[in-house]
């Protein structure tokens, strides 16, 4: 995951709808399922929609009440500390 991604389409969210990242990520998770896409595409796609739910995970947080930028960092911390472990 890329913060700034996950920052960028946090704004998207913001600026449009949720919506469009939900659409966007069931029509990536379709594309998944073609036999012919390779390891790397489909890291990268696994790496889109990753980010993606990120995002959604950061807006829900802002919604809640959480400052955009402590939402954010908390989110990353969270990513972080499952890594770890």
């Amino acid at each position: 995951m890329k913060l700034p991604v996950i920052k960028h389409l946090t704004q998207f969210i913001e600026d449009n709808d949720e919506d469009f990242v939900v659409e966007t990520i069931e029509t990536l998770e379709a594309l998944t399922e073609v036999s012919s896409l390779k390891d790397e595409e489909l890291d990268v796609i696994g790496e889109l929609i990753s980010n993606m739910y990120g995002a959604i995970e950061v807006n829900k947080m802002i919604k809640e009440g959480t400052p955009k930028k402590e939402a954010l960092n908390t989110f990353m911390q969270r990513v972080l500390g499952s890594i770890d472990k």
